[in-house]
């Protein structure tokens, strides 16, 4: 509700505990100082997008940490991007007002072609 009144394209879901959990319709990915993070996927449903998007930082070499992380720290993030069957990986420009450090920095773009890459292969 607080998203369709703030005229947002998704919702950014806690879990019970207040952690980020996901997206409404997408699983919510930061990016700080180089390490990509995601929820534990205790709390949202684990996409097949997401899960080849941690699989590709593996093969890249990127750090991609499943754990725990505050609203403070995407508001902190260097990049934000979200993953899902439809849209593949799409980076966020705002969360609550805020306005994302990069849009498309040098991780989310990396990863980004190489979901495209991979995305061409698997067809």
């Amino acid at each position: 509700t607080q998203a369709i009144k703030a005229g947002a394209d998704e919702a950014l879901m806690l879990d019970d505990r207040g952690f980020v959990a996901s997206c409404n319709a997408t699983n919510f990915f930061i990016v700080r100082h180089g390490k990509v993070m995601t929820s534990t996927g205790a709390s949202c449903f684990n996409g097949i997008t997401r899960a080849n998007v941690i699989e590709l930082c593996d093969r890249l070499g990127i750090p991609c940490e499943e754990r725990d992380f505050s609203l403070a720290q995407v508001y902190d993030a260097d990049e934000v991007f979200v993953t899902g069957s439809f849209g593949g990986l799409t980076p966020v420009a705002m969360v609550d007002g805020r306005k994302i450090r990069q849009i498309m920095g040098p991780v989310s773009t990396r990863l980004r072609e190489a979901y495209i890459d991979y995305a061409k292969t698997a067809e």
